[in-house]
C-alpha cells in the first residue's frame, strides 16, 4: 500500500472477527515498528505478544485493579459484579493483544520523553503496517495501563512505562472517516 494512502485511510479498528492472524502478520507490525526514529539508537520498546489463555490472565489482572476502587461490600453488588466481569472480558475483544512498554535507557544523555516518543512513533509503523496487511487494530489504554500491578503482571521495572495495548485481529466493521481540522489551524510558519 502507498504510505500516504496508508496514512489517510488507516482508522482504529475496535471491532474484530475471533479469527487468529498468522503470526508471520503480527512480525511483520512489530517489525516495522522497530524502524522508528530512536535518538542514540537505545532501541527502548518492548512487546508482549499475548494469544489464548494470556489474554485471560491479562483481563484477570484488569479486573484486580478495577476491584481496588471499591469496597468488599460494593465488589458484591450485581452491578459491580457486571462491570468487574465485562473488565475481564476486554482483552477477549481481539484474539490477539500487543503489550507495549518502553524500558528507557540509563545513559545519562538520553532524555526519557524521547524514549517514549520513540516507542509511540514504532506504536504508530505497527499500526500502518497492520492496516496495509489487511488487519484491523486499535491502540487502547487508560488508568489500568499505568497502574503498578500492571506494571508486575509484565515484569517490567520500576523506570519502565507501559503505554498501552494494540488489539489486533481481521476487521469486522468498516470504519468512519473522521475529518481533521484544517492545517492552517495547527501549523504556524515563521521565517523571523
Amino acid at each position: 500500500m502507498e504510505i500516504n494512502r496508508a496514512i489517510r485511510t488507516r482508522r482504529s479498528i475496535g471491532k474484530v472477527s475471533e479469527s487468529m492472524p498468522d503470526p508471520q502478520l503480527i512480525e511483520k507490525m512489530l517489525e516495522a515498528a522497530q524502524w522508528a526514529p530512536n535518538h542514540h539508537m537505545t532501541q527502548p520498546w518492548k512487546y508482549f505478544v499475548l494469544t489464548g489463555e494470556a489474554r485471560n490472565r491479562l483481563g484477570t489482572v484488569m479486573a484486580e485493579i478495577k476491584a481496588e476502587t471499591m469496597s468488599e461490600e460494593e465488589q458484591q453488588t450485581e452491578a459491580n459484579m457486571d462491570r468487574l466481569s465485562r473488565e475481564r472480558k476486554k482483552p477477549l475483544r481481539s484474539p490477539v493483544v500487543i503489550a507495549v512498554a518502553v524500558t528507557p535507557s540509563d545513559d545519562p544523555k538520553v532524555e526519557e520523553i524521547e524514549e517514549i516518543c520513540a516507542v509511540a512513533a514504532g506504536v504508530q509503523n505497527a499500526l500502518l503496517t497492520a492496516h496495509a496487511l489487511g488487519l484491523g487494530a486499535i491502540w487502547r489504554s487508560g488508568k489500568p495501563t499505568y497502574h503498578p500491578r500492571m506494571k508486575r503482571f509484565f515484569g517490567l521495572g520500576e523506570r519502565d512505562t507501559l503505554l498501552g495495548f494494540l488489539y489486533v485481529g481481521y476487521p469486522s466493521i468498516l470504519p468512519k472517516e473522521r475529518p481533521r481540522q484544517a492545517l492552517e489551524e495547527k501549523v504556524e510558519w515563521w521565517d523571523q
